[in-house]
């Protein structure tokens, strides 16, 4: 059995395909999760959705930003912290026409109402008995600090307790993470775009297991950088000034 797990592709089908030719290359895997900020803020949301909701054997959790995206929630900063810090303003604005062009994208094409209806996890046991837990932040949260090499083990130990799994996937703080606590093992993938580091490669995780035991390891894939910074520039996407210098790393 081969499981493919990719987080936070945040709309960009540049990295999204380099990843799935790379998983392909690979052999090809039985299952795909994906486990959130699947559209917000990138330069082809639906490209996004129309390639993973074709994948066989996919499955779906929504992210922070997915929520945003379908309620009208948005990240601080907030405009009534701008009250207190007027320079704030740019940033809000940027943020919320980001938001708003894809949520614009999503309703016209009809794919709100899929959106909306994503679970918030996802569980699979392995031939090895290995109960396995895919979250977007956390077992219970969409955001938040998610699984990060910051935290104590009882800091993390606190956040699984309950997750009712031996292994917790995640994405969320674009940071890859492979850490134990307890007797619980806790994976972040990474992302596939907007990595808070200078390596600006995509991110993510192939399990491989049978009755014997299973293996976990991530995956970096390089991919055109400037062909999604071009996407953006051409699109003059409200979010493209953060968006290329994530790219840029």
């Amino acid at each position: 059995m081969r499981l493919a797990l990719m987080s936070d592709i945040h709309g960009n089908t540049v990295a999204l395909d380099a990843c799935l030719e790379d998983v392909e290359q690979q052999g090809g895997v039985d299952h795909y999760w994906f486990l959130g900020d699947l559209v917000a803020l990138g330069h082809d949301p639906l490209g996004v959705l129309e390639r993973i909701s074709s994948l066989p054997g996919a499955v779906f959790v929504r992210g922070n930003t997915d929520r945003y995206v379908v309620t009208g929630d948005r990240p601080p900063p907030w405009i009534d912290d701008a009250v207190a810090r007027p320079q704030l303003v740019p940033q809000i604005a940027e943020v919320a026409g980001s938001f708003a062009w894809t949520a614009g994208a999503l309703h016209v094409a009809g794919w709100t109402g899929w959106l909306a209806a994503l679970p918030t996890e996802v569980r699979m046991t392995l031939p090895d008995g290995t109960r396995l837990l895919g979250v977007h932040a956390a077992p219970g949260s969409d955001d938040g600090p998610g699984i990060n090499d910051q935290d104590s083990d009882d800091e993390l130990a606190a956040r699984l307790a309950g997750c009712e799994a031996d292994v917790v996937f995640a994405g969320h703080t674009h940071w890859p993470v492979d850490r134990t606590v307890g007797t619980t093992r806790a994976v972040n993938l990474g992302s596939l775009s907007n990595p808070n580091s200078r390596d600006v490669r995509a991110s993510y995780v192939i399990v491989e297991g049978d009755s014997a035991g299973h293996t976990i390891r991530h995956v970096r894939v390089d991919y055109d950088h400037d062909a999604v910074i071009a996407a953006l520039e051409a699109q003059r996407h409200p979010g493209a000034p953060w968006l290329v210098a994530k790219q840029r790393g």
